[in-house]
Protein backbone atom coordinates (compact mmCIF):
# COMPACT_ATOMS: atom_id res chain seq x y z
CA UNK A 1 0.00 0.00 0.00
CA UNK A 2 1.23 3.42 -1.04
CA UNK A 3 1.78 6.30 0.55
CA UNK A 4 -1.38 8.02 -0.83
CA UNK A 5 -3.34 4.82 -0.33
CA UNK A 6 -3.83 6.00 3.45
CA UNK A 7 -5.51 9.69 2.56
CA UNK A 8 -7.67 7.84 -0.43
CA UNK A 9 -8.91 5.59 2.26
CA UNK A 10 -11.52 7.96 4.56
CA UNK A 11 -12.90 8.08 0.94
CA UNK A 12 -15.24 5.36 2.08
CA UNK A 13 -18.02 6.04 4.08
CA UNK A 14 -18.01 2.49 6.11
CA UNK A 15 -14.70 3.50 6.78
CA UNK A 16 -15.43 6.99 8.14
CA UNK A 17 -18.06 5.59 10.46
CA UNK A 18 -16.71 3.03 11.63
CA UNK A 19 -13.25 5.14 12.90
CA UNK A 20 -15.53 7.80 13.96
CA UNK A 21 -17.20 6.16 16.08
CA UNK A 22 -13.93 4.39 17.56
CA UNK A 23 -12.69 7.36 18.17
CA UNK A 24 -15.62 8.71 19.93
CA UNK A 25 -16.06 5.90 21.85
CA UNK A 26 -12.53 6.27 22.95
CA UNK A 27 -12.73 10.07 23.91
CA UNK A 28 -16.60 8.90 26.03
CA UNK A 29 -14.61 5.70 28.11
CA UNK A 30 -12.05 8.01 28.79
CA UNK A 31 -14.03 10.93 29.81
CA UNK A 32 -16.30 8.77 31.84
CA UNK A 33 -12.64 7.62 33.92
CA UNK A 34 -11.48 11.41 34.20
CA UNK A 35 -14.68 12.28 35.79
CA UNK A 36 -14.09 11.05 39.29
CA UNK A 37 -10.55 11.61 38.82
CA UNK A 38 -10.62 15.08 38.47
CA UNK A 39 -13.22 15.31 41.61
CA UNK A 40 -10.68 13.60 43.42
CA UNK A 41 -7.77 16.02 42.55
CA UNK A 42 -9.78 18.84 43.25
CA UNK A 43 -10.30 16.87 46.88
CA UNK A 44 -6.60 16.13 47.10
CA UNK A 45 -5.34 19.90 46.41
CA UNK A 46 -7.80 21.14 49.12
CA UNK A 47 -6.70 18.80 51.66
CA UNK A 48 -3.11 20.52 50.88
CA UNK A 49 -4.76 23.61 51.58
CA UNK A 50 -6.61 22.75 54.89
CA UNK A 51 -3.14 20.85 56.13
CA UNK A 52 -1.26 23.56 55.59
CA UNK A 53 -3.54 25.97 56.99
CA UNK A 54 -4.07 23.68 59.83
CA UNK A 55 -0.29 23.20 60.72
CA UNK A 56 -0.31 27.47 60.88
CA UNK A 57 -2.32 27.67 62.96
CA UNK A 58 -1.06 24.99 65.45
CA UNK A 59 2.36 26.85 65.16
CA UNK A 60 0.38 30.35 66.15
CA UNK A 61 -1.20 28.41 69.24
CA UNK A 62 1.58 26.54 70.14
CA UNK A 63 3.52 30.27 70.70
CA UNK A 64 0.65 32.07 71.92
CA UNK A 65 0.21 31.20 76.53
CA UNK A 66 -3.33 30.00 76.88
CA UNK A 67 -4.24 32.39 79.62
CA UNK A 68 -3.77 35.27 76.85
CA UNK A 69 -6.06 37.62 76.75
CA UNK A 70 -7.94 38.51 73.83
CA UNK A 71 -6.49 41.05 71.48
CA UNK A 72 -3.12 39.32 72.65
CA UNK A 73 -4.64 36.38 71.15
CA UNK A 74 -5.85 38.22 67.88
CA UNK A 75 -2.57 39.82 67.49
CA UNK A 76 -0.56 36.63 66.74
CA UNK A 77 -4.08 35.44 64.51
CA UNK A 78 -3.15 38.32 62.60
CA UNK A 79 0.08 36.76 61.81
CA UNK A 80 -1.68 34.17 59.41
CA UNK A 81 -2.69 36.66 56.71
CA UNK A 82 -0.15 36.47 54.10
CA UNK A 83 -1.95 37.74 50.90
CA UNK A 84 -1.11 34.58 48.70
CA UNK A 85 -3.07 31.58 50.98
CA UNK A 86 -4.79 32.81 54.09
CA UNK A 87 -6.83 36.18 52.57
CA UNK A 88 -9.07 37.21 55.43
CA UNK A 89 -10.43 35.90 58.60
CA UNK A 90 -12.26 36.32 62.10
CA UNK A 91 -11.93 35.12 65.37
CA UNK A 92 -15.16 34.36 67.72
CA UNK A 93 -15.20 33.84 71.62
CA UNK A 94 -16.46 30.94 73.16
CA UNK A 95 -19.82 33.07 73.25
CA UNK A 96 -20.47 34.02 69.48
CA UNK A 97 -18.43 37.55 69.94
CA UNK A 98 -16.76 38.76 67.10
CA UNK A 99 -13.32 39.52 68.91
CA UNK A 100 -11.84 40.51 65.34
CA UNK A 101 -11.67 40.23 61.60
CA UNK A 102 -8.85 41.40 58.84
CA UNK A 103 -8.27 40.73 55.24
CA UNK A 104 -11.83 39.46 52.70
CA UNK A 105 -14.62 38.68 54.92
CA UNK A 106 -15.65 35.06 55.04
CA UNK A 107 -18.80 33.28 53.62
CA UNK A 108 -18.97 30.72 56.55
CA UNK A 109 -20.84 32.03 59.54
CA UNK A 110 -20.25 31.64 63.31
CA UNK A 111 -23.31 29.06 62.96
CA UNK A 112 -21.89 27.09 60.24
CA UNK A 113 -19.06 25.79 62.80
CA UNK A 114 -18.77 22.49 64.09
CA UNK A 115 -18.30 22.11 67.86
CA UNK A 116 -15.30 19.83 67.64
CA UNK A 117 -13.57 19.26 64.44
CA UNK A 118 -12.60 21.66 61.74
CA UNK A 119 -15.07 22.88 59.06
CA UNK A 120 -14.69 23.68 55.39
CA UNK A 121 -16.84 25.61 52.93
CA UNK A 122 -15.81 26.20 49.03
CA UNK A 123 -17.74 29.03 47.34
CA UNK A 124 -19.80 28.70 44.46
CA UNK A 125 -16.91 29.95 41.88
CA UNK A 126 -14.60 28.14 43.04
CA UNK A 127 -11.92 30.89 43.79
CA UNK A 128 -12.40 31.10 47.59
CA UNK A 129 -12.20 28.31 50.37
CA UNK A 130 -13.32 28.78 53.82
CA UNK A 131 -11.81 26.75 56.59
CA UNK A 132 -13.54 26.94 60.47
CA UNK A 133 -11.05 26.22 63.77
CA UNK A 134 -13.37 24.63 66.51
CA UNK A 135 -11.99 24.90 70.40
CA UNK A 136 -10.01 21.38 69.47
CA UNK A 137 -7.74 22.91 67.10
CA UNK A 138 -7.27 25.90 68.46
CA UNK A 139 -6.34 24.30 72.32
CA UNK A 140 -8.31 27.11 73.43
CA UNK A 141 -12.47 28.27 73.62
CA UNK A 142 -12.46 30.11 70.21
CA UNK A 143 -13.62 29.53 66.68
CA UNK A 144 -11.37 31.33 64.05
CA UNK A 145 -12.93 31.18 60.52
CA UNK A 146 -10.14 32.10 58.03
CA UNK A 147 -10.47 32.77 53.72
CA UNK A 148 -8.25 30.87 51.85
CA UNK A 149 -7.52 31.78 48.27
CA UNK A 150 -8.46 28.64 46.06
CA UNK A 151 -7.22 30.45 42.64
CA UNK A 152 -3.92 28.54 42.88
CA UNK A 153 -6.24 25.20 42.75
CA UNK A 154 -8.14 25.82 39.93
CA UNK A 155 -5.16 26.52 38.31
CA UNK A 156 -3.82 23.04 39.33
CA UNK A 157 -6.77 21.28 38.27
CA UNK A 158 -6.76 23.47 35.44
CA UNK A 159 -3.12 21.77 33.95
CA UNK A 160 -4.55 18.58 35.56
CA UNK A 161 -7.30 18.73 32.99
CA UNK A 162 -5.39 19.65 30.21
CA UNK A 163 -2.63 16.95 30.62
CA UNK A 164 -5.31 13.67 30.95
CA UNK A 165 -7.52 15.28 27.93
CA UNK A 166 -4.18 14.94 25.55
CA UNK A 167 -3.51 11.77 27.04
CA UNK A 168 -6.95 11.24 26.01
CA UNK A 169 -6.83 12.60 22.51
CA UNK A 170 -3.31 10.82 21.82
CA UNK A 171 -4.88 7.23 23.26
CA UNK A 172 -7.67 7.49 20.82
CA UNK A 173 -5.96 8.53 17.76
CA UNK A 174 -3.78 5.84 18.34
CA UNK A 175 -6.69 3.22 18.85
CA UNK A 176 -8.19 4.78 15.86
CA UNK A 177 -5.51 4.79 13.04
CA UNK A 178 -4.74 1.00 14.38
CA UNK A 179 -8.39 0.69 13.68
CA UNK A 180 -8.37 2.16 10.50
CA UNK A 181 -5.12 0.46 9.03
CA UNK A 182 -6.80 -3.19 10.54
CA UNK A 183 -10.14 -2.49 8.97
CA UNK A 184 -8.44 -1.33 5.47
CA UNK A 185 -6.90 -4.47 5.08
CA UNK A 186 -9.62 -6.65 6.48
CA UNK A 187 -12.69 -5.60 6.05
CA UNK A 188 -12.86 -2.74 3.96
CA UNK A 189 -10.71 -3.54 0.66
CA UNK A 190 -12.33 -6.86 0.08
CA UNK A 191 -15.84 -4.84 0.46
CA UNK A 192 -15.14 -2.57 -2.21
CA UNK A 193 -13.81 -5.12 -4.07
CA UNK A 194 -16.98 -6.62 -4.00
CA UNK A 195 -18.51 -3.68 -4.74
CA UNK A 196 -16.96 -3.78 -7.71
CA UNK A 197 -17.44 -7.27 -8.47
CA UNK A 198 -21.34 -6.52 -8.32
CA UNK A 199 -21.45 -3.97 -10.34
CA UNK A 200 -18.81 -5.28 -12.84
CA UNK A 201 -21.59 -8.66 -13.37
CA UNK A 202 -24.25 -6.18 -12.99
CA UNK A 203 -22.76 -4.73 -16.38
CA UNK A 204 -21.84 -8.16 -17.48
CA UNK A 205 -25.59 -9.50 -17.08
CA UNK A 206 -27.11 -6.34 -18.98
CA UNK A 207 -25.16 -6.27 -21.87
CA UNK A 208 -24.67 -9.98 -22.22
CA UNK A 209 -21.43 -9.92 -22.27
CA UNK A 210 -18.75 -12.29 -20.85
CA UNK A 211 -18.26 -12.53 -16.85
CA UNK A 212 -15.52 -10.34 -16.10
CA UNK A 213 -12.41 -11.71 -13.94
CA UNK A 214 -13.96 -11.46 -10.14
CA UNK A 215 -11.94 -10.27 -7.14
CA UNK A 216 -14.20 -12.98 -5.14
CA UNK A 217 -13.33 -15.65 -7.36
CA UNK A 218 -9.55 -15.57 -6.40
CA UNK A 219 -10.33 -15.07 -2.85
CA UNK A 220 -11.15 -17.73 0.21
CA UNK A 221 -11.95 -16.62 3.35
CA UNK A 222 -12.93 -18.54 6.63
CA UNK A 223 -15.61 -16.15 8.13
CA UNK A 224 -18.36 -13.91 7.63
CA UNK A 225 -16.91 -11.98 4.81
CA UNK A 226 -16.04 -14.79 2.91
CA UNK A 227 -19.49 -16.63 3.24
CA UNK A 228 -21.13 -13.28 1.44
CA UNK A 229 -18.21 -13.41 -1.05
CA UNK A 230 -18.86 -16.99 -1.68
CA UNK A 231 -22.99 -16.31 -1.28
CA UNK A 232 -22.49 -13.79 -4.61
CA UNK A 233 -20.31 -16.22 -6.47
CA UNK A 234 -23.22 -18.61 -6.17
CA UNK A 235 -25.80 -15.74 -7.09
CA UNK A 236 -24.01 -15.19 -10.29
CA UNK A 237 -24.00 -18.12 -11.36
CA UNK A 238 -27.29 -18.81 -10.78
CA UNK A 239 -28.58 -15.70 -12.05
CA UNK A 240 -26.22 -16.72 -15.29
CA UNK A 241 -27.87 -19.65 -15.64
CA UNK A 242 -31.55 -17.96 -15.24
CA UNK A 243 -30.74 -16.17 -17.96
CA UNK A 244 -29.41 -18.59 -20.08
CA UNK A 245 -32.31 -20.86 -19.56
CA UNK A 246 -35.03 -17.52 -20.13
CA UNK A 247 -33.35 -16.34 -23.40
CA UNK A 248 -33.85 -20.52 -25.16
CA UNK A 249 -37.29 -20.03 -23.76
CA UNK A 250 -37.50 -16.40 -24.86
CA UNK A 251 -36.21 -17.71 -28.68
CA UNK A 252 -38.17 -20.75 -28.22
CA UNK A 253 -41.01 -18.33 -27.37
CA UNK A 254 -40.32 -16.15 -30.21
CA UNK A 255 -40.39 -18.86 -33.08
CA UNK A 256 -43.90 -20.20 -32.04
CA UNK A 257 -45.06 -16.84 -31.87
CA UNK A 258 -44.05 -16.36 -35.20
CA UNK A 259 -45.76 -19.62 -36.10
CA UNK A 260 -48.79 -19.01 -34.44
CA UNK A 261 -48.17 -15.22 -36.35
CA UNK A 262 -48.57 -16.98 -39.52
CA UNK A 263 -51.12 -19.54 -38.29
CA UNK A 264 -53.37 -16.93 -37.68
CA UNK A 265 -52.58 -14.39 -40.15
CA UNK A 266 -53.57 -17.51 -42.76
CA UNK A 267 -56.46 -17.82 -40.58
CA UNK A 268 -57.36 -14.06 -40.61
CA UNK A 269 -57.08 -14.54 -43.90
CA UNK A 270 -59.10 -17.68 -45.00
CA UNK A 271 -61.88 -15.32 -42.57
CA UNK A 272 -61.52 -12.80 -44.28
CA UNK A 273 -62.54 -14.62 -47.43
CA UNK A 274 -65.26 -16.06 -45.70
CA UNK A 275 -66.41 -12.61 -44.71
CA UNK A 276 -66.45 -11.47 -48.41
CA UNK A 277 -68.05 -14.77 -49.93
CA UNK A 278 -70.98 -14.03 -46.81
CA UNK A 279 -71.22 -10.83 -48.06
CA UNK A 280 -71.92 -11.79 -51.23
CA UNK A 281 -74.22 -14.48 -50.05
CA UNK A 282 -76.50 -11.07 -49.01
CA UNK A 283 -78.12 -9.21 -52.17
CA UNK A 284 -75.91 -6.89 -53.37
CA UNK A 285 -79.15 -4.53 -54.43
CA UNK A 286 -82.54 -4.76 -52.70
CA UNK A 287 -85.56 -5.11 -55.05
CA UNK A 288 -86.72 -1.50 -56.31
CA UNK A 289 -90.27 -2.02 -57.21
CA UNK A 290 -92.96 0.59 -58.68
CA UNK A 291 -94.17 1.82 -55.19
CA UNK A 292 -92.16 0.22 -53.00
CA UNK A 293 -89.07 1.11 -51.42
CA UNK A 294 -86.84 -1.13 -49.15
CA UNK A 295 -83.50 -0.93 -47.04
CA UNK A 296 -81.68 -3.35 -45.02
CA UNK A 297 -78.67 -2.68 -42.41
CA UNK A 298 -76.14 -5.38 -41.44
CA UNK A 299 -73.16 -5.51 -38.85
CA UNK A 300 -71.99 -8.39 -37.77
CA UNK A 301 -70.14 -9.10 -34.42
CA UNK A 302 -67.39 -10.84 -35.82
CA UNK A 303 -65.56 -11.56 -39.41
CA UNK A 304 -68.49 -14.00 -40.38
CA UNK A 305 -71.85 -13.88 -38.90
CA UNK A 306 -75.28 -16.21 -38.38
CA UNK A 307 -77.52 -13.61 -38.94
CA UNK A 308 -78.51 -12.52 -42.71
CA UNK A 309 -81.10 -11.34 -44.83
CA UNK A 310 -82.30 -12.31 -48.61
CA UNK A 311 -84.43 -10.38 -51.01
CA UNK A 312 -85.59 -12.37 -54.23
CA UNK A 313 -88.64 -12.48 -56.94
CA UNK A 314 -91.10 -15.30 -57.23
CA UNK A 315 -92.67 -16.77 -59.71
CA UNK A 316 -96.29 -15.28 -60.49
CA UNK A 317 -94.81 -11.80 -59.65
CA UNK A 318 -94.40 -12.28 -55.68
CA UNK A 319 -91.57 -10.94 -53.88
CA UNK A 320 -89.91 -13.34 -51.00
CA UNK A 321 -87.57 -11.42 -48.31
CA UNK A 322 -85.89 -13.52 -44.95
CA UNK A 323 -84.60 -12.42 -42.32
CA UNK A 324 -82.67 -14.90 -39.79
CA UNK A 325 -80.30 -15.73 -37.26
CA UNK A 326 -78.74 -19.26 -37.03
CA UNK A 327 -78.08 -20.04 -33.22
CA UNK A 328 -74.58 -19.43 -32.23
CA UNK A 329 -71.93 -17.40 -33.72
CA UNK A 330 -68.78 -17.44 -35.62
CA UNK A 331 -67.70 -19.66 -38.81
CA UNK A 332 -70.19 -22.83 -37.59
CA UNK A 333 -73.13 -20.06 -37.66
CA UNK A 334 -71.95 -18.68 -41.05
CA UNK A 335 -71.34 -22.07 -42.52
CA UNK A 336 -75.38 -22.50 -41.97
CA UNK A 337 -76.42 -19.13 -42.47
CA UNK A 338 -75.58 -20.17 -46.02
CA UNK A 339 -77.13 -24.07 -45.67
CA UNK A 340 -80.47 -22.23 -44.99
CA UNK A 341 -80.04 -19.07 -47.64
CA UNK A 342 -79.54 -21.96 -50.41
CA UNK A 343 -82.32 -24.36 -49.25
CA UNK A 344 -85.01 -21.71 -48.58
CA UNK A 345 -83.97 -20.10 -52.44
CA UNK A 346 -83.92 -23.34 -53.93
CA UNK A 347 -87.79 -24.52 -51.91
CA UNK A 348 -89.44 -21.07 -52.45
CA UNK A 349 -89.65 -22.52 -56.42
CA UNK A 350 -90.20 -25.44 -58.26
CA UNK A 351 -86.96 -27.77 -58.61
CA UNK A 352 -85.66 -31.19 -57.39
CA UNK A 353 -82.94 -31.76 -54.64
CA UNK A 354 -80.97 -35.33 -54.77
CA UNK A 355 -82.81 -36.07 -58.22
CA UNK A 356 -86.11 -35.86 -55.82
CA UNK A 357 -89.12 -33.69 -57.64
CA UNK A 358 -90.51 -30.98 -55.51
CA UNK A 359 -93.75 -29.15 -55.58
CA UNK A 360 -95.53 -26.92 -53.92
CA UNK A 361 -98.57 -29.51 -53.83
CA UNK A 362 -96.71 -32.70 -52.90
CA UNK A 363 -96.19 -31.65 -49.06
CA UNK A 364 -98.72 -29.24 -48.60
CA UNK A 365 -102.11 -31.49 -47.92
CA UNK A 366 -99.58 -33.27 -45.87
CA UNK A 367 -98.39 -30.22 -43.51
CA UNK A 368 -100.52 -27.48 -44.12
CA UNK A 369 -104.05 -28.57 -44.87
CA UNK A 370 -105.21 -25.94 -43.15
CA UNK A 371 -103.89 -23.61 -44.69
CA UNK A 372 -104.78 -25.20 -48.39
CA UNK A 373 -108.18 -25.02 -47.76
CA UNK A 374 -108.08 -21.36 -47.00
CA UNK A 375 -109.13 -19.71 -50.08
CA UNK A 376 -107.80 -16.27 -49.46
CA UNK A 377 -104.04 -17.55 -49.98
CA UNK A 378 -102.60 -17.43 -52.83
CA UNK A 379 -101.45 -20.79 -53.88
CA UNK A 380 -98.31 -19.19 -55.01
CA UNK A 381 -97.83 -17.60 -52.12
CA UNK A 382 -98.58 -20.99 -50.53
CA UNK A 383 -96.14 -22.56 -52.92
CA UNK A 384 -92.99 -20.37 -51.75
CA UNK A 385 -93.94 -20.74 -48.20
CA UNK A 386 -93.35 -24.74 -48.47
CA UNK A 387 -89.82 -23.58 -48.05
CA UNK A 388 -89.84 -23.21 -44.52
CA UNK A 389 -91.34 -26.51 -44.12
CA UNK A 390 -88.92 -28.11 -46.39
CA UNK A 391 -86.12 -26.51 -44.83
CA UNK A 392 -86.68 -27.61 -41.41
CA UNK A 393 -86.84 -31.78 -42.83
CA UNK A 394 -84.16 -31.10 -44.72
CA UNK A 395 -82.01 -29.48 -41.12
CA UNK A 396 -83.50 -31.68 -38.93
CA UNK A 397 -82.87 -35.08 -40.92
CA UNK A 398 -79.44 -34.60 -42.17
CA UNK A 399 -77.83 -32.11 -40.01
CA UNK A 400 -79.72 -32.94 -36.04
CA UNK A 401 -76.61 -34.24 -34.69
CA UNK A 402 -74.96 -30.29 -34.78
CA UNK A 403 -77.83 -29.22 -33.09
CA UNK A 404 -78.10 -26.33 -35.32
CA UNK A 405 -81.46 -24.58 -35.91
CA UNK A 406 -82.30 -20.92 -37.06
CA UNK A 407 -85.12 -18.44 -35.90
CA UNK A 408 -86.36 -16.66 -39.01
CA UNK A 409 -89.41 -14.44 -40.48
CA UNK A 410 -90.04 -15.34 -44.17
CA UNK A 411 -92.51 -13.52 -46.36
CA UNK A 412 -94.03 -13.00 -49.61
CA UNK A 413 -95.26 -10.11 -50.33
CA UNK A 414 -97.84 -9.63 -53.64
CA UNK A 415 -96.36 -5.83 -54.60
CA UNK A 416 -99.86 -5.31 -56.66
CA UNK A 417 -102.22 -5.74 -53.39
CA UNK A 418 -99.60 -5.48 -50.45
CA UNK A 419 -100.93 -9.05 -49.36
CA UNK A 420 -98.21 -10.01 -46.97
CA UNK A 421 -98.59 -13.70 -46.76
CA UNK A 422 -95.53 -15.23 -44.06
CA UNK A 423 -94.43 -18.11 -42.25
CA UNK A 424 -92.71 -16.75 -38.72
CA UNK A 425 -90.21 -20.01 -37.63
CA UNK A 426 -89.65 -18.80 -33.64
CA UNK A 427 -88.27 -15.25 -34.68
CA UNK A 428 -88.69 -12.00 -32.91
CA UNK A 429 -91.86 -10.43 -34.11
CA UNK A 430 -91.76 -8.41 -36.97
CA UNK A 431 -92.94 -4.80 -36.92
CA UNK A 432 -95.63 -3.10 -39.03
CA UNK A 433 -94.99 0.91 -38.52
CA UNK A 434 -98.08 3.36 -39.62
CA UNK A 435 -97.02 6.18 -41.77
CA UNK A 436 -97.75 8.36 -38.43
CA UNK A 437 -95.22 6.46 -36.27
CA UNK A 438 -95.99 3.61 -33.92
CA UNK A 439 -96.11 0.08 -33.98
CA UNK A 440 -99.64 -0.60 -36.09
CA UNK A 441 -98.94 -4.40 -36.01
CA UNK A 442 -96.80 -7.32 -34.97
CA UNK A 443 -96.07 -10.91 -36.95
CA UNK A 444 -95.66 -12.92 -34.46
CA UNK A 445 -94.10 -16.20 -34.73
CA UNK A 446 -96.37 -19.24 -36.14
CA UNK A 447 -94.13 -21.64 -35.09
CA UNK A 448 -91.06 -22.96 -33.61
CA UNK A 449 -87.29 -22.48 -34.94
CA UNK A 450 -86.87 -23.98 -38.19
CA UNK A 451 -84.03 -27.36 -37.81
CA UNK A 452 -85.07 -28.57 -34.55
CA UNK A 453 -87.05 -31.58 -35.28
CA UNK A 454 -88.78 -33.04 -38.17
CA UNK A 455 -92.20 -32.73 -39.81
CA UNK A 456 -93.03 -29.70 -37.61
CA UNK A 457 -96.07 -27.80 -38.74
CA UNK A 458 -95.45 -23.96 -39.93
CA UNK A 459 -98.59 -22.08 -39.59
CA UNK A 460 -99.20 -19.54 -42.48
CA UNK A 461 -100.81 -16.03 -41.66
CA UNK A 462 -101.50 -13.12 -43.64
CA UNK A 463 -101.59 -9.56 -43.28
CA UNK A 464 -101.98 -6.37 -45.92
CA UNK A 465 -99.56 -3.47 -46.02
CA UNK A 466 -101.16 -0.08 -46.48
CA UNK A 467 -99.77 3.33 -48.05
CA UNK A 468 -97.20 4.62 -46.03
CA UNK A 469 -96.60 1.38 -43.55
CA UNK A 470 -93.21 0.39 -43.11
CA UNK A 471 -92.58 -3.47 -42.49
CA UNK A 472 -89.51 -3.82 -40.29
CA UNK A 473 -87.71 -6.98 -39.66
CA UNK A 474 -84.62 -7.56 -37.41
CA UNK A 475 -82.40 -9.85 -35.14
CA UNK A 476 -82.19 -10.51 -31.61
CA UNK A 477 -79.22 -8.54 -31.59
CA UNK A 478 -80.91 -5.44 -31.62
CA UNK A 479 -82.91 -5.81 -28.68
CA UNK A 480 -80.19 -7.61 -26.95
CA UNK A 481 -77.63 -5.11 -27.46
CA UNK A 482 -75.29 -4.53 -24.25
CA UNK A 483 -74.23 -0.94 -23.36
CA UNK A 484 -70.92 -1.13 -21.33
CA UNK A 485 -72.65 -1.63 -18.04
CA UNK A 486 -74.60 -4.84 -19.23
CA UNK A 487 -78.33 -3.33 -20.05
CA UNK A 488 -79.70 -4.81 -22.85
CA UNK A 489 -81.18 -2.59 -25.25
CA UNK A 490 -84.57 -3.89 -25.25
CA UNK A 491 -87.85 -4.44 -26.83
CA UNK A 492 -89.36 -1.19 -25.39
CA UNK A 493 -86.74 1.01 -26.46
CA UNK A 494 -86.82 -0.34 -30.15
CA UNK A 495 -91.04 0.43 -30.10
CA UNK A 496 -90.13 3.72 -28.74
CA UNK A 497 -87.44 4.55 -31.50
CA UNK A 498 -90.62 3.71 -33.84
CA UNK A 499 -92.92 6.25 -32.26
CA UNK A 500 -92.22 9.12 -34.73
CA UNK A 501 -92.58 9.35 -38.33
CA UNK A 502 -90.31 8.82 -41.27
CA UNK A 503 -90.73 9.57 -44.92
CA UNK A 504 -88.20 6.44 -46.03
CA UNK A 505 -87.19 3.11 -45.12
CA UNK A 506 -83.45 4.43 -44.85
CA UNK A 507 -84.41 7.09 -42.64
CA UNK A 508 -85.88 4.35 -40.31
CA UNK A 509 -83.15 1.80 -40.08
CA UNK A 510 -80.57 5.29 -39.80
CA UNK A 511 -82.80 6.25 -36.66
CA UNK A 512 -82.28 2.47 -35.02
CA UNK A 513 -78.93 2.77 -35.83
CA UNK A 514 -78.11 5.42 -34.25
CA UNK A 515 -80.02 4.87 -31.20
CA UNK A 516 -78.26 1.50 -30.95
CA UNK A 517 -74.79 3.01 -31.48
CA UNK A 518 -75.15 5.16 -28.56
CA UNK A 519 -76.81 2.61 -26.35
CA UNK A 520 -73.46 0.41 -26.93
CA UNK A 521 -71.01 3.11 -26.85
CA UNK A 522 -67.28 1.71 -26.20
CA UNK A 523 -68.68 -1.42 -25.29
CA UNK A 524 -67.55 -4.50 -27.55
CA UNK A 525 -70.54 -6.14 -29.80
CA UNK A 526 -72.02 -9.18 -28.31
CA UNK A 527 -74.12 -10.34 -31.36
CA UNK A 528 -74.69 -9.87 -35.13
CA UNK A 529 -77.18 -6.86 -35.91
CA UNK A 530 -79.79 -7.20 -39.26
CA UNK A 531 -82.23 -4.84 -40.16
CA UNK A 532 -84.73 -5.22 -42.89
CA UNK A 533 -86.94 -2.54 -44.15
CA UNK A 534 -90.02 -2.16 -46.32
CA UNK A 535 -92.41 0.16 -47.16
CA UNK A 536 -95.36 1.00 -49.27
CA UNK A 537 -94.98 4.67 -50.69
CA UNK A 538 -98.32 6.21 -50.22
CA UNK A 539 -99.96 7.45 -53.78
CA UNK A 540 -98.20 4.94 -55.51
Amino acid sequence: MSFKDFFRFPASRLSRRIALWVFFSVILIETLIFIPSYKNREKELLSQLKDISAARVALIMDIVSPDALDDELFKHVLKLQDDKVVIGGVLYSADGRKIGQFGEMPEMMIADVQPDGMTFMLSQDGSRYDIACSPVELQRDYRLILRHDATSINEGLLAFFLRIAGLVVIISLVVTVGTWLTLRWIVVNPILNLRQDLIGAGEALSNDQQAPDFYAATVQRNDELGEVIGAFRQMYRRISDAINRRKQAEEALQASFEQVEAYSQELNDELEKGRQMQINFLPNQLLQLPGWESAAFFKPARQVAGDFYDFFQLPGGSIGFVVADVCDKGVGAALFMALFRSLIRIFSGQTAMDGLALTCSDTLHDQNDDVADNPSVDPNQVAALKAISLTNNYIALNHGDLAMFATLFFGVLDPDTGVLSYVNGGHEPIFVVGPAGGVKERLAATGPSVGIEPKIHFKIQQTRLEPGDILLGYTDGVVEANASDGEFFTMARLVDTLAAPVSSAAELLDRIADCLEAHIGEADQFDDVTLLAIRKIPGK
